[in-house]
C-alpha cells in the first residue's frame, strides 16, 4: 500500500536532501476503507430492521424460547377458560361482578402500553416475564368470563377451531416462500378499517341489534387477525424481508399470544350460541 504514507519528491541524484516537499497522503479507496469491518448481525436500537440476521443458532434459540412462553401463556389461558365455562358457582360468581372485568381490562391495557411502547422495561429480566405474567392473567380473566356466557358446546367447538387454524397458519408461515412482512402497509389500512368500523358499530347496534352485521365485523376481524399471526410468526422466524431482534423475545411473545386470543374470540363472536 502506498496510499497513506508521506512520499518525498524531489530528490536530487547525488542524494542531497535538498528541496524535499511532504505530499498530502492520498485518500484510501473503498476497498481499503471497508477491508475487515462486517455489517452488525441486526440494529439493536431498531426493534423491526431489514433481515440481516445470519445465524441460525440464534434464531433457533429465539423461536424455542418465544413458543415455550407462548405455550405457557396459552395453558394458563385455557385454564381459565375451562373454570369460567365448566364449574358453574365460579361461572354465576363472575357474571355477577362485572366490575372485576372492567379491572383486569384496565390492568391488561397498562400492560400492553407497557411493554409494546417501552423498551426498557420489556427487556430487563425479570420485569419483563412479571409484566408479561400479569397481562397473561389479565387477559385469561377477560377471555374467560367472555366465553362463559356462551354455551360450552360452543366454547369447545371454538377453541378446536382456533387451534386447528393456528396451525395452519404457522406451519404455513414457515414453509411457504411468500413474504408476509412486506406487506405491513395492506394491514395497517385493514386494521383501521375494523377499528372505523368498530366505532361505528359501537353507535348503531345499542339502538338495534343486527345480527349479519355483527357477524360480519366478527368475521373481517378473524381475518384480519389470521394474517396478523401469519406476519408476526414471519417476523419471529427472520428470514423475510423484516424480523425481530432476538432480544425482543417478551414482545414477539405478546404478538402472537394476543392474535391468537383476537382470534378466538372472534370465532366465540361467529358460532357462539348464547347461553339462555
Amino acid at each position: 500500500m502506498t496510499q497513506g504514507k508521506l512520499l518525498v519528491a524531489n530528490k536530487t541524484t547525488n542524494g542531497s536532501s535538498s528541496g524535499q516537499t511532504l505530499v498530502s497522503p492520498a485518500p484510501p479507496s473503498y476497498e481499503e476503507a471497508t477491508a475487515g469491518i462486517s455489517a452488525p448481525c441486526y440494529n439493536d436500537v431498531e426493534m423491526l430492521t431489514e433481515f440481516t440476521w445470519d445465524d441460525r443458532n440464534i434464531r433457533r434459540i429465539f423461536i424455542r424460547k418465544v413458543y415455550s412462553i407462548l405455550m405457557i401463556q396459552l395453558l394458563v389461558t385455557l385454564a381459565i377458560v375451562a373454570l369460567f365455562t365448566f364449574c358453574d358457582p365460579v361461572k354465576d360468581y363472575i357474571q355477577s361482578k362485572p366490575g372485576w372485568y372492567w379491572a383486569s381490562y384496565a390492568v391488561f391495557f397498562v400492560t400492553y402500553l407497557t411493554l409494546s411502547c417501552c423498551s426498557a422495561p420489556r427487556r430487563q429480566f425479570p420485569w419483563n416475564l412479571i409484566l408479561l405474567a400479569i397481562f397473561t392473567l389479565s387477559l385469561s380473566y377477560m377471555t374467560g368470563m367472555l366465553s362463559s356466557f356462551y354455551n360450552t358446546k360452543s366454547v369447545v367447538m371454538c377453541l378446536g377451531i382456533t387451534v386447528a387454524v393456528c396451525l395452519l397458519v404457522t406451519v404455513f408461515s414457515f414453509q411457504t416462500k411468500f413474504d408476509v412482512t412486506s406487506y405491513h402497509g395492506v394491514l395497517f389500512i385493514f386494521c383501521m378499517v375494523l377499528f372505523i368500523s368498530g366505532l361505528v358499530l359501537a353507535i348503531v347496534l345499542p339502538f338495534q341489534y343486527v345480527p349479519w352485521l355483527d357477524a360480519i365485523y366478527a368475521t373481517l376481524g378473524a381475518i384480519l387477525f389470521t394474517m396478523f399471526l401469519a406476519f408476526d410468526t414471519q417476523l419471529l422466524m427472520g428470514n423475510k424481508r423484516y424480523t425481530i431482534s432476538p432480544e425482543e423475545y417478551v414482545f414477539a411473545t405478546l404478538n402472537i399470544y394476543l392474535d391468537i386470543i383476537y382470534i378466538f374470540s372472534f370465532f366465540l363472536q361467529i358460532f357462539g350460541r348464547k347461553q339462555d
